[in-house]
C-alpha cells in the first residue's frame, strides 16, 4: 500500500491532536484527544484491510518520511514493512497493543444547531495568528443580536488584549468559549455549527475531514 501525500498530511493533523492512532479497517481515519474534547475524522485515499494501532504517531510519520515514496507491507502479524521501491532500505515497525491506545469508542450524532457560519481560511489564518501574536488562551464565538465575531482573548482578565474578525449575521445573543489550543483543524475553509448542548462541528469545505470541538462550560446562549 503506497500512502499519499494527502494521507500523511492528515495522520500530521492527527498527531498534534493525540501522538496514538488506532488504524481501523476501510478508509476512514479518526482519532479523539486525550481529554476527550477533540474528535476528528477524514476520509481517505487508501483502504486498509486490517486493523492496527500505533502509540507514538510523530515517530511513524517521521519514520515513513525517510522513503521518497513509501510503501506499508502487511504480513499480517505485529508490525508492518516500511520500505520504498526506489531504494534498498527498509523499516520493520511494530504494532502497540490496542488497551493503550485513545481512540473514540461512539459517533457524535450533532444536536440541533443554535449558529452557524462559514470560517473561511484567511480569517481561520489571521485569527490563529492573533492568538499566537497576543498569546492568548481562549476563543470566543460571540453573537450581538447582528453580528458574529470571532474573538481571540482571555476571559479571565478583564483587560485582556484581543483579537477579533467578523465571520457572519445573526438575530440571537450568545457567547460560546474556547479553549484556543484545542483549534487544530487543518487550516482551511469550514463550515461551523455550534449547539448549545456545548459541541460545535466544524466541516472542511474542501476535503473530507470534520472535527467536532466541545465548548467551555461557562458558554451560553
Amino acid at each position: 500500500m503506497n500512502l499519499s501525500s494527502d494521507t500523511v498530511a492528515v495522520l500530521k493533523n492527527f498527531s498534534d491532536i493525540n501522538q496514538n492512532i488506532l488504524v481501523k479497517t476501510g478508509n476512514k481515519l479518526q482519532t479523539i484527544s486525550t481529554m476527550k474534547n477533540i474528535l476528528a475524522e477524514a476520509e481517505i485515499s487508501e483502504k486498509f484491510e486490517s486493523e492496527f494501532a500505533i502509540y507514538d504517531l510523530p515517530e511513524f510519520l517521521r519514520a515513513v518520511e525517510l522513503f521518497e515514496k513509501p510503501e506499508l507491507k502487511f504480513n499480517g502479524g505485529s508490525n508492518l514493512e516500511i520500505a520504498d521501491a526506489n531504494s534498498k532500505q527498509a523499516i520493520k515497525y511494530f504494532f502497540a497493543d490496542k488497551s493503550v491506545i485513545t481512540c473514540p469508542t461512539k459517533n457524535i450524532t450533532m444536536p440541533d444547531k443554535e449558529v452557524t457560519f462559514t470560517l473561511t481560511k484567511d480569517a481561520f489564518a489571521k485569527l490563529l495568528k492573533g492568538i499566537t501574536t497576543l498569546n492568548l488562551p481562549d476563543v470566543a464565538v460571540l453573537g450581538d443580536g447582528k453580528n458574529i465575531k470571532l474573538v481571540a482573548t482571555d476571559k479571565k482578565i478583564k483587560s485582556s488584549n484581543s483579537y477579533s474578525v467578523t465571520v457572519g449575521e445573526t438575530d440571537k445573543k450568545f457567547s460560546a468559549y474556547f479553549k484556543a489550543e484545542n483549534f487544530k483543524m487543518v487550516s482551511d475553509d469550514y463550515d461551523v455549527a455550534i449547539s448549545k448542548q456545548k459541541i460545535s462541528h466544524f466541516v472542511n469545505r474542501n476535503k473530507p475531514i470534520q472535527y467536532w470541538i466541545a465548548l467551555e462550560p461557562d458558554s451560553e446562549f
